[in-house]
């Protein structure tokens, strides 16, 4: 990837407009994910078709896990302005490992 290409995904601050679309980009990102991995599961690609569809899976889930834990942070930001300070921290499990 070109250095160009890195700097044009800097992250710009979100309106509420772009809420929808961040739910849209991750019910897609869903849907993609499940049908990759259907395909890896039928075991009929190439290695090298399986290693691209492994890298894109990759790429998804570390976008839907984004997306859920920014989901997460506002949840807990905005029940802490309401007074709910109740709600316990969500802790993440490493599934990296």
């Amino acid at each position: 990837m070109s250095a160009s290409k890195k700097t044009s995904r800097k992250k710009s601050p979100r309106s509420p407009s772009e809420t929808k679309s961040d739910s849209a980009s991750f019910e897609e990102a869903m849907k993609e994910l499940e049908a990759l991995v259907a395909r890896l599961e039928k075991g009929d690609q190439t290695l090298e078709a399986s290693l691209k569809d492994f890298e894109r899976g990759v790429a998804l889930t570390r976008l839907c896990q984004r997306a859920l834990t920014e989901a997460e942070q506002k949840v807990q930001i905005l029940t802490q302005q309401q007074g709910e300070e109740s709600l316990a921290p969500f802790e993440t499990e490493d599934t990296d490992a």
